[in-house]
């Protein structure tokens, strides 16, 4: 894993968080992107102090010229992009009738349109190092509708992750490109601040809510060369919620 850079979107906390330390701590040149200065000026710090090569750069994933001069920083900085972690997203659960246009074009911006857009300003380079990954955070709510609930906008913002992972996958594995998604279930992020799990854990086999570690484990290995003949695969971590 050494030598290789890796972008990671909505790197100042949660799952995004875990997974550039994990990245780093493997041996990778990390670019966090987020749009807490404080906090990912604190995930910089902490990966530098272990010992990493890492870089904040601020970013808004929602729009098209931030993605653009992440790109471009990552490659002054680190001359090319190997791995790229898609995981900036926004979480909104209602009825259908309290769902409105604006919730749905957020989480389809944030959470679908910032992939393609990354995706497709990343590719050049990920094709160039003949052994680009790309890794997308959707989430189980996006494979079956038993753990999604009301949660329109988000399900179906997941669901098309999926399906462009799976797309990706196809047409750019010639080139030595790899595509994954990973599907995460209910895991201790601030995306759920405030909200009461508890009932949540008598519904999950293993008997606990996911950590932030337990989807960086698996973003590690798929980011490695260990998993050099998986591509196109949608992986559950959710402690057997979907079951």
């Amino acid at each position: 894993m050494q030598k290789k850079v890796a972008i990671v979107t909505g790197a100042t906390s949660g799952i995004g968080e875990a997974v550039a330390k994990r990245f780093a701590k493997d041996g990778m040149s990390v670019v966090l992107a987020g749009r807490n200065l404080e906090r990912g000026d604190a995930v910089r710090s902490a990966i530098l102090q272990s010992g990493g090569s890492v870089e904040f750069v601020p970013c808004d994933v929602t729009r098209e010229q931030d993605l653009r001069k992440l790109v471009e920083r990552t490659m002054e900085l680190f001359g090319g992009v190997d791995v790229l972690f898609n995981n900036a997203g926004v979480f909104f659960t209602a009825p259908l009738e309290e769902t409105t246009s604006e919730m749905w074009d957020e989480a389809f911006t944030v959470n679908t349109k910032s992939y393609f857009t990354l995706s497709k300003l990343c590719l050049p380079s990920l094709v160039a190092s003949g052994r680009g990954v790309i890794i997308n955070n959707a989430s189980v709510a996006g494979m079956q509708s038993y753990s999604s609930g009301r949660s329109y906008a988000y399900s179906a913002s997941k669901a098309a992750v999926v399906q462009l992972s799976r797309v990706l996958a196809l047409n750019y594995g010639k080139h030595g490109v790899r595509v994954n998604t990973i599907c995460p279930g209910i895991i201790e992020t601030p995306l759920f601040q405030g909200r009461d799990l508890s009932s949540s854990i008598a519904k999950i086999p293993l008997g606990r809510l996911g950590a932030p570690e337990d989807v960086s484990s698996l973003a590690s290995f798929l980011a490695s060369p260990e998993s050099g003949f998986i591509t196109g695969a949608t992986i559950p971590v959710d402690g057997g919620l979907i079951l």
